[in-house]
């Protein structure tokens, strides 16, 4: 299985790093989730501007926690080899850094986007059961072709693109908005519709992945996503 080779990122690896990390903390202050801003402040030992992320380190990290390892991959994996490892809270992660030149946008994820975006989450209980669960469910639907667009779909407006109601206000908790400059201040505009969070309409609705998103569904709490998942079974085990 390939490693992180840590002792081979450069100046302005380290330097991205941190502008994309304090850039992205600062603008997070008032439009992310409650729960991760507290994950990210939790994680600080081994979570912050200052260094390239360590896997290792965090990977002991996550042993005294929830259990999670991060697992090198080249970029973009098979469906199925995704599901696999979420099934056993393996979270898979590149280790390239995007350059100076392509901050604000990257056809493929980066370590920044893995790591910043996904990572802290996981250390919380509710939403890293929550993913765990939909590991194993991918897993049992691993050769069934529309249930996998379904579960891809459900993927997509919660993991990466979800948004919750916190103190009446909107804030975002998906990776895809979380390590995003420009999709973190895309939520806040009025140009941005948000659905209530709805399993039927989620998994049947089709989504873009080379644009900013115009709609997001907003669940109320990570404990209602969490209960939503014995409905997404029901549809998807029918």
């Amino acid at each position: 299985m390939k490693t992180q080779a840590i002792d081979n990122y450069t100046d302005e690896d380290l330097q991205v790093w941190k502008i994309l990390f304090e850039r992205q903390s600062k603008n997070l202050k008032n439009k992310a989730a409650g729960l991760y801003l507290e994950a990210l402040q939790n994680m600080e030992s081994v979570l912050n501007a200052h260094h390239i992320p360590h896997f290792q380190k965090i990977n002991k990290w996550f042993s005294k926690n929830t259990g999670w390892s991060i697992v090198v991959v080249p970029g973009l994996i098979p469906v199925d080899d995704f599901f696999k490892l979420l099934a056993q809270k393996k979270f898979s992660s590149s280790t390239w850094l995007r350059n100076m030149e392509n901050l604000d946008y990257l056809e493929e994820p980066d370590m920044f986007h893995d790591i910043f975006g996904h990572i802290p989450l996981l250390s919380n209980p509710i939403f890293s059961e929550y993913v765990h669960e939909f590991g194993k469910l991918g897993l049992q639907h691993i050769h069934n072709k529309e249930k996998l667009i379904q579960l891809q779909r459900l993927y997509w407006f919660t993991i990466e693109f979800g948004v919750l109601k916190e103190n009446q206000s909107i804030k975002s908790y998906g990776a895809g908005i979380i390590s995003s400059f420009g999709e973190t201040n895309q939520v806040f505009t009025n140009q941005a519709d948000f659905l209530p969070f709805d399993v039927n309409s989620v998994l049947n609705k089709a989504f873009q992945t080379d644009i900013l998103q115009q709609e997001y569904f907003a669940i109320n709490s990570f404990e209602e996503l969490y209960q939503s998942l014995k409905t997404v079974k029901k549809i998807i085990n029918s």
